[in-house]
């Protein structure tokens, strides 16, 4: 069975307006796992109001998917760095240091967009994620986040509210 990171978040955290399932809004961004790729991997099919120019993607919602994959990724790669798998109680939360994204073309709006990273780095409170992006069988875009995890102020604040 797939098991989707965001989907074990603590429910105080899990408001994020890419990737929370507590926020009907959003666009509930999902990422798992790919035990065969020893990748994580993110699938999204953008809608018409997506359009940055007509038949193609909106940049920041390009944006935006790099940086809650790249965030779920962290928590991913962290759980396996400590040994544990996705699924195996709530996992880490993670908030974005530091995003790049680099398009390489423009990404054509109609096919699933699908995000595939991998961990560049993984240290006690920090990871690094590569990821890429794939519309249908063309890559349009690499992106590379620097993650930390969640900050005690930070932490406090969401249960405080």
């Amino acid at each position: 069975m797939r098991v989707y990171i965001q989907d074990t978040y603590p429910e105080d955290f899990a408001h994020c307006y890419g990737c929370g399932y507590k926020n009907p809004q959003g666009h509930r961004f999902r990422t798992y796992y790919d035990e065969a790729a020893g990748e994580t991997v993110t699938c999204y099919r953008p809608r018409p109001e997506h359009t940055a120019v007509p038949g193609f993607v909106y940049g920041g919602l390009i944006a935006s998917l790099i940086d809650c994959h790249s965030s779920g990724s962290a928590a991913i790669f962290k759980m396996l760095a400590e040994g544990r798998r996705p699924g195996q109680g709530e996992a880490p939360r993670f908030v974005t240091a530091r995003l790049e994204v680099d398009y390489l073309r423009p990404t054509p709006l109609g096919p699933e967009l699908c995000v595939r990273g991998r961990a560049a780095e993984v240290k006690d409170r920090k990871v690094v994620v590569e990821s890429r992006l794939f519309a249908g069988d063309q890559e349009t875009v690499r992106g590379r986040a620097v993650l930390v995890l969640l900050p005690e102020g930070m932490a406090r604040r969401a249960r405080d509210a």
